[in-house]
């Protein structure tokens, strides 16, 4: 399968009406290209969930055009966009069904071994063949009888069995205790591995190695390059925010 690839150009986007009218996007320009990691940092509040939203077309640019494979997103019908992108959330979405039929649900008519290998390279198939009745074990109404980190790598298998052109992870590691966390951001490496993907991130881990990272301040992007790059910037908010990370990592030790 090909890959997808992404551009909003000066894209702005209201919420509300009147008084109580706020902008959540202003002048945003972003491009993600075939094959590239494109992270998406800031502050709680400041749009990034926002981006995924207007990916999904769950809400409309009020100025400013999303292109995909340089064409107008709203020329897309819905099932064709959404249906070369797959979506990791932070609040996984599971059914109350097998884990065999929730990770099924990526792409219906994949045949057993497939979910199994995607289990597999999800990091799933550790815990999964644990239970006595494996994967036809129920998980419950959204997946209570799995933990957050067991959620996280069913959606991750999911995902993988979809082969999507380009991967949305938005907060796919928040959540997480540290040994989970490691867990799946190893299955997510496996699964952003030479795949266009955009990552909602506000972890160090999750965005170190992207190709561009865009710093994102009440709407707008304040700071755009690699890791490397917004590190050399004195007073960056990028630099800010690793070093906070790293303090904090050191004060938890």
């Amino acid at each position: 399968m090909g890959n997808l690839a992404a551009r909003a150009v000066n894209l702005s986007v209201t919420r509300g009406s009147g008084a109580k009218q706020q902008t959540v996007l202003s002048d945003l320009n972003l491009q993600v290209e075939t094959g590239e990691i494109l992270a998406v940092l800031g502050a709680s509040g400041a749009g990034k969930s926002t981006v995924v939203q207007l990916l999904y077309r769950f809400h409309d640019p009020q100025q400013g055009r999303l292109l995909v494979q340089g064409r107008d997103a709203r020329d897309w019908p819905l099932d064709a966009l959404r249906g070369r992108m797959a979506w990791v959330p932070q609040d996984v979405v599971l059914f109350g069904r097998s884990i065999l039929e929730n990770i099924r649900y990526g792409r219906l008519e994949a045949t057993d071994e497939e979910v199994r290998q995607a289990a597999v390279d999800a990091n799933a198939w550790e815990f999964i063949e644990r239970f006595p009745e494996g994967w036809n074990t129920q998980v419950g109404e959204r997946g209570v009888q799995l933990s957050g980190g067991q959620r996280q790598r069913i959606a991750i298998a999911r995902a993988m069995l979809r082969d999507p052109k380009l991967l949305v992870l938005d907060e796919a590691t928040s959540s997480l205790d540290p040994e989970s966390e490691a867990l799946v951001q190893s299955a997510l490496e496996t699964l952003m591995k030479g795949r266009t993907s955009l990552v909602i991130a506000h972890r160090l881990s999750t965005v170190r190695h992207a190709d561009v990272i865009a710093f994102l301040h009440e709407g707008q992007i304040v700071e755009l390059g690699s890791h490397d790059e917004l590190m050399k910037l004195e007073g960056g908010r990028y630099r800010a925010f690793v070093q906070k990370q790293w303090n904090g990592t050191l004060t938890s030790q």
